[in-house]
């Protein structure tokens, strides 16, 4: 029997997974991270990138995460996202239409170039994930 651990993923909607797995990689700001059974307790920032989560059953469901937070202690995780989406679920067209608004956005120096920056990391992080 393989060791497992409890993890949760919330948004502002609600939540997204509640259950048991083996293994859970996230995309801290510093790089990407694998939690496993007995994790050191930690709590990190995340930045836009992909969560895989592996089931006990050896399924993997990944989802695409814009930032928030994540904690592990105890054998419990709870991530706290502020956009996360199952990549079955990604809107491929709506994504790439994001990406070409923010890439016109940038184009622009009189808007939020932070923010346009950002909106195509998160177009093109969804559109990765969703191939």
């Amino acid at each position: 029997m393989s060791k497992t651990f409890h993890a949760q993923i919330l948004t502002p909607e609600g939540s997204l997974f509640d259950g048991d797995v083996e293994g859970v990689q996230v995309p801290g700001k510093s790089g990407n991270f694998l939690m496993l059974f007995n994790h050191a307790p930690i709590v990190s920032s995340l930045g836009v990138g992909r969560v895989i989560i592996k089931k006990p059953d050896n399924s993997e469901t990944v989802y695409a995460v814009s930032g928030g937070f994540v904690e592990m202690n105890d054998n419990k995780m709870t991530m706290l996202a502020e956009k996360a989406e199952e990549a079955s679920e990604i809107d491929v067209e709506e994504a790439r239409k994001l990406r070409a608004d923010a890439k016109e956005r940038l184009k622009d120096v009189k808007n939020d170039r932070e923010k346009a920056e950002k909106d195509l990391a998160i177009a093109e992080n969804k559109l990765k994930i969703a191939q």
